[in-house]
């Protein structure tokens, strides 16, 4: 890969993280501990230092790829290890220098051991809140119905969601294989969401083709599509994400790991930039894809040939594709300008 020469660090840019699931964020040592402590016996692909061999372009593969997630969900048992997933999240986004972060997370998938959904969600927005004020990062969450489970349960946690908007929920989610089910499905879930203020943000246009990411948009109200690359499939639909700024939450790392690109250099990431379509990297799930944010800056510069001017317009984007507060925002934009002009 080719670096630029006097390169300015990514880690010192300015950024907002808007795709980051939550089991997916644990650092691989907390894992390890956490098996332990609960005596939770990890396959041998969790336990390797090496990233898991995933691809889950077929179900089998996907099967394999969600077996190690619930694994390793399952060795978050109390409040003490939600705490410190959620502290060491913090700390890892100050050092990639993610000044804000919309982490995502379904609440059911934690409930059973924990006391039941809304003893989860309140310990969840706690944990926020506590390692927020510590760490500096701007913290707030985005809750996702899994698309394997029932409408009725999407329902259940939209209308959740809505009753902690003012606490610290910020946006409703729809993740797993989205070649499963209909999006349309859904549609009753994502109206109570954003009826009750929450920005739309389903994932689409990864496993599945453009089609899934028009399905976003037309049954869901999506204004951010969690990955989105495969829009890039349809000139059509990248000119109407770019006239309607919606924003693709695009993770290179994962794309590659997961089989969807064979090579980083395939992962259409120059293509949308260029369409116009607004985008906001993210590290989707860093435990099993073994890369952080900062890494996917460093891709977009060496494999993309990103140049820090736009590096720098790929931070600006996340940060206006975020929910943060206004004062926030500004204060965002005029660090990544200083970061520029450094």
């Amino acid at each position: 890969m080719d670096e630029q020469p006097d390169a300015r660090d990514v880690r010192g840019l300015p950024k907002a993280h808007l795709h980051l699931h939550f089991t997916g964020a644990m650092r691989p040592a907390t894992l390890l501990e956490l098996a332990d402590k609960h005596g939770v016996r990890l396959p041998e692909a969790l336990i390797s230092d090496e990233p898991p061999k995933l691809r889950a372009t077929d179900e089998r593969g996907w099967f394999r790829f969600q077996r190690l997630y619930d694994t390793a969900r399952s060795c978050l048992r109390d409040e003490a290890d939600i705490r410190r997933l959620v502290r060491e999240v913090a700390e890892d986004e100050a050092a990639d220098g993610s000044r804000w972060l919309e982490i995502q997370v379904d609440p059911t998938s934690y409930a059973p051991r924990l006391g039941g959904l809304t003893p989860t969600l309140e310990l969840i927005l706690d944990a926020v809140r506590e390692a927020s004020a510590a760490t500096g990062v701007g913290m707030r969450v985005l809750v996702a119905a899994n698309r394997m489970k029932s409408p009725m349960d999407a329902r259940t946690l939209a209308r959740l969601a809505v009753r902690y908007a003012d606490r610290g929920v910020v946006g409703f989610g729809l993740s797993n294989d989205e070649r499963r089910g209909l999006a349309r499905d859904f549609d009753r879930a994502f109206a109570i969401a954003r009826d009750g203020g929450l920005l739309a943000a389903p994932h689409g246009g990864e496993l599945a083709g453009p089609e899934s990411v028009r399905d976003c948009l037309d049954d869901l109200g999506a204004g951010r599509i969690g990955h989105g690359v495969r829009a890039a499939e349809d000139e059509r639909l990248l000119q109407r994400l770019a006239d309607r700024q919606v924003t693709c939450e695009v993770c290179p790392a994962s794309n590659v790991a997961l089989g969807v690109y064979e090579k980083p250099e395939d992962v259409p990431l120059r293509r949308l930039f260029d369409a116009g379509v607004p985008l906001a990297l993210g590290a989707d799930d860093p435990l099993l894809f073994g890369s952080r944010l900062a890494a996917q800056y460093e891709l977009a510069r060496d494999v993309h040939h990103f140049t820090d001017a736009e590096l720098a317009e790929l931070a600006r984007q996340s940060v206006r594709s975020s929910r943060a507060p206004e004062a926030t925002r500004k204060e965002l934009l005029a660090d990544i300008d200083a970061w520029l002009t450094a």
